[in-house]
């Protein structure tokens, strides 16, 4: 494998979509090529940002409750 096929399966690997196969052979790539162990280390970190931004801001209850009534019924919504 070389440098382009490891990064174009780099999204896959960190969300842990490759076959067993695939998994092993980027694997093996990663530890000897630091380029591409960068750009996964980068990436991880990244990701990682991104699923903790927003994670700790719930709707209030009575706000999801109105959204679930308008997304069941048949009224359009308005902007009032």
């Amino acid at each position: 494998m070389d440098c382009d096929d490891c990064l174009e399966k780099l999204y896959a690997f960190l969300d842990q979509e490759l076959t067993p196969g695939e998994r092993n052979q980027v694997a093996g790539h990663l530890e000897g090529c630091t380029d591409c162990l960068d750009n996964v280390t980068f990436e991880e970190r990244f990701l990682k940002v991104i699923r903790d931004c927003g994670t700790s801001d719930v709707a209030p209850a009575e706000l999801r409750r109105r959204i679930s009534e308008r997304l069941r019924s048949d009224i359009p919504p308005t902007t009032a």
